[in-house]
C-alpha cells in the first residue's frame, strides 16, 4: 500500500536512513533523493530510500 511506504519530511527520511536531516535536505535540494512536494510537505517513498542508499 502506497501510504505505507511514505515518510513525511525530511525528519523521518533521516530516522529511516539513519543520516543527519542536513544531509537530506542537501540532497533533496541537489535532486539526488526522489521527493514528493504536496505544498510545503516534503514525502519520501521507503522504496527510493533504500534504492538510493543501496550499493550497486
Amino acid at each position: 500500500m502506497l501510504s505505507e511506504d511514505l515518510i513525511r519530511g525530511a525528519r523521518g527520511a533521516a530516522e529511516y536512513t539513519g543520516l543527519p536531516v542536513r544531509t537530506i535536505y542537501h540532497m533533496t535540494e541537489k535532486s539526488l533523493l526522489p521527493v514528493i512536494r504536496k505544498g510545503r510537505a516534503l514525502f519520501y517513498r521507503k522504496s527510493d530510500l533504500d534504492l538510493a542508499f543501496t550499493s550497486k
